[in-house]
């Protein structure tokens, strides 16, 4: 069976099996693979592609090694289309024509399916001087503004969410205008957030000193470090961006230092590239490499590791010659660095094989063991693919001077320094995404297991649904073995079970074996203290940490709400009348403007009011906008609200029903308060025009988060089975996810 669960069959056939018009494509997984390595064999000699067809298809095949979904969706179907899953867009100049010209290069590279980063950092801050015009600059954030309003665009033309990645340095003018930019109703909601720290900052926090914010040389403001990286972190704390990049380490243990300035991420965080820099990505399957589970006898298999590791070098090797990209100065980019990112996934689910704690000693020294033996097979594949077709352009042998080659041996260097090198960077920890559902629902890159069992819902033709149970792998394979017996606790840890210090230990220690970086959450629990909360961040940089991500569930990030009844709710008073009361025929009333995230156009709310015996009360109720995508559910929702005004009675709870609607795409903050979707928004005027009136004010409703650990509901099939991994959304319930 080449899949272990229907789900991830279902996957496969949504997202990576090549079905075109008129018939034709894959009928099984064991076709995607055959089709993908043909694809990346023709980039070999003809008297090599044969050989190297049957090695590719050897280690896709039982999803030992996992390349990137562009490749797996793309490879072999002769669409015009990149298999590079990420760009970091080039050096955004500080003059309105070269602006907008960047703008068009990241509409090109997002229309064609690769996301982008930017740094936003060389645009002057606002109040500046524009010399020539007279005029005072806008700054960064207006045209983050542009950029998202483009790739809402993009999206609406197209299938895939656009995934960016907007970031600035922490000594720019306008820092702390970026980091609190979300918290503004429907702002910047196609980019991920990130600032970009350097370690004067850090030096400058541990000082507790002041902190100058600069552009062009020029000191606009003086800050306290604290004051700033509190803010930082307070906005973090409330709503998971933005992350942080320590910009000058990632400098600093780049191979390529010599030849290039990384200025940016890409929108996972994995892969911090230069300017027109791509990501090629693909990740070895580790928990299928385990033999004997669970037994004493438990071992990863490091021969067949090793081999999987010089395969996947060729691999990707060959698809930067195969592969497509929306603009030739990537593609000059990519062809002379020729830069790769092997990663893993399916580590925790190998470390429970073998009895292992994620987060304990031994898993931190496994992890190190296995990434390793990828780290040094993967320079010496590199260094005997230099020797057979020649070192990256840009090679020089200075890059054996790199802090990231100090782990290699003597032979990998003396090697290196007799052949030099195909790749300019080699290894990377991708975001694996519905890839990992995909090879049976290993867990996820270096991230732990976020549940082991859980149910999913599955819809029939006929609109019902049926329940389906999904296991993690790690479980499937112990109930295969043993049945029933519960499995050993102690080593079966998930996501709920794990301290902030946890996930930083193996982030640390899978970072000292990578070039690039590593696409992780740090997940924290919802009451964690915050000042424990903002130390995360600075043990994450004294651990050796390229960057942080964290996720603490909450109203903003996406906890689930509920509605807690008060224990002794006052009966409503009823109707003096069960009938509908006739309208005067002129009322007075007020009309409230709502502006909301995601909308065009404000929304207008009309309530007219009727004097009766018990005063002025709401009688009729109008909701209306420009925009024609709320119509048909607002003229309905006006009619059922009207109705009910119109019996009379205590009318309150319909403010409060209304206010505990939970919108699965994400609310927004309105007058500085979090509202969880724009129907609670209206239940919101509805309770202030209730407050002005003689009827009586709607009771307190407490809001708390279900139980579960942060999952929210998922936009594509509305189940509350969402979680944050990798610094990406992905629904247990349907597979969906952000940026796979």
């Amino acid at each position: 069976m080449p899949f272990d669960n229907a789900f991830a069959s279902e996957i496969w056939s949504a997202k990576y099996r090549f079905a075109p018009h008129g018939g034709g494509g894959d009928a099984s997984v064991e076709e995607t693979w055959a089709r993908v390595a043909e694809a990346v064999s023709r980039a070999e000699a003809p008297e090599r592609r044969e050989a190297f067809r049957a090695a590719a298809l050897d280690a896709l095949t039982d999803f030992r090694f996992l390349p990137a979904g562009r490749i797996l969706a793309g490879a072999g179907t002769g669409r015009a289309v990149t298999l590079f899953n990420c760009f970091v867009m080039g050096e955004i100049p500080d003059d309105l024509s070269g602006i907008f010209e960047h703008l068009r290069e990241a509409a090109v590279t997002l229309q064609q399916g690769g996301g982008v980063g930017m740094d936003f950092s060389s645009i002057r801050p606002t109040g500046a001087l524009v010399r020539g015009v007279g005029a005072d600059a806008s700054g960064p954030l207006s045209f983050m503004d542009v950029w998202d309003s483009m790739c809402r665009t993009i999206l609406s033309a197209g299938q895939r969410r656009g995934a960016m990645m907007g970031c600035l340095r922490i000594d720019h003018p306008d820092i702390e205008a970026f980091i609190d930019a979300k918290r503004e109703p429907g702002r910047l909601r196609n980019f991920n957030l990130s600032v970009l720290v350097t370690d004067a900052f850090m030096e400058a926090l541990a000082a507790d000193a002041d902190w100058p914010l600069v552009f062009d040389g020029e000191v606009f403001r003086v800050v306290r470090a604290a004051e700033l990286w509190g803010r930082l972190m307070q906005a973090t704390y409330d709503a998971a961006e933005p992350g942080v990049i320590f910009i000058d380490r990632v400098n600093e243990n780049n191979n390529l230092a010599y030849c290039e300035r990384i200025l940016a991420s890409n929108p996972c965080g994995e892969q911090m590239l230069p300017a027109y820099g791509a990501c090629l990505l693909g990740s070895i399957n580790l928990a299928r490499l385990v033999d004997q589970p669970f037994s004493p006898a438990a071992t990863l298999d490091e021969a067949r590791l090793a081999d999987l590791t010089r395969v996947a070098v060729r691999f990707l090797d060959n698809v930067i010659d195969i592969s497509r990209f929306p603009l030739e100065a990537q593609d000059v980019e990519a062809r002379m660095k020729r830069r790769i990112g092997i990663g893993v996934t399916g580590l925790a689910d190998a470390l429970v094989f073998c009895g292992a704690r994620y987060g304990g000693d031994e898993a931190v020294a496994l992890t190190r063991r296995w990434l390793a033996i990828i780290k040094q097979e993967s320079y010496r594949a590199s260094a005997d693919l230099a020797a057979e077709k020649g070192a990256f352009p840009l090679y020089d042998p200075q890059i054996l001077d790199a802090p990231n080659l100090a782990v290699l041996d003597d032979e990998t260097r003396a090697r290196i320094a007799a052949q030099g090198l195909r790749n300019g960077c080699l290894t990377s920890i991708a975001p694996t995404g519905t890839i990992s559902l995909v090879a049976g629902n290993v867990s996820s890159g270096v991230e732990p297991v976020f549940a082991y069992a859980y149910t999913r819902k599955v819809r029939q033709p006929d609109g019902g649904a049926r329940e389906e149970a999904v296991e993690d792998y790690a479980l499937a394979v112990w109930r295969t073995l043993y049945g029933d017996a519960p499995p050993p606790a102690a080593v079966f840890v998930s996501a709920q079970d794990l301290t902030p210090i946890d996930h930083l230990r193996m982030q640390a220690a899978a970072q000292g074996f990578v070039d690039s970086s590593i696409s992780k959450t740090v997940n924290c629990p919802e009451d964690i203290d915050f000042a424990d909360f903002a130390d995360v961040y600075v043990q994450g940089y004294e651990m050796g940490c390229k960057g942080l991500t964290t996720y603490r569930p909450n109203a903003v990030t996406g906890s689930v709400l509920s509605v807690t009844p008060s224990k002794n709710p006052a009966a409503p008073a009823p109707p003096a009348e069960a009938k509908l009361l006739p309208r005067p025929e002129a009322l007075g009333g007020a009309t409230y403007k709502l502006k909301w995230p995601e909308s065009a156009h404000a929304v207008y709310v009309t309530i007219n009011d009727t004097e009766g015996s018990d005063g002025r009360r709401p009688f009729e109720i109008f909701i209306n906008s420009k925009n024609m995508e709320h119509y048909a559910w607002t003229l309905g929702l006006t009619r059922m609200i009207s109705a009910v005004f119109r019996r009379g009675g205590d009318v309150s709870f319909v403010a409060e029903e209304l206010k505990a609607v939970f919108d699965p795409r994400g609310g927004g903050w309105v007058d500085g308060h979090y509202v969880p979707s724009l129907l609670a928004a209206i239940g919101a005027v509805i309770e202030r025009h209730l407050e002005h009136s003689h009827a009586p004010a709607p009771a307190a409703v407490a809001h708390e988060p279900k139980p579960g650990f942060g999952k929210a509901a998922c936009p594509r099939c509305g189940a509350f089975e969402m979680v944050r991994k990798e610094g990406c959304d992905t629904c247990f319930s349907c597979g969906y996810s952000k940026c796979a």
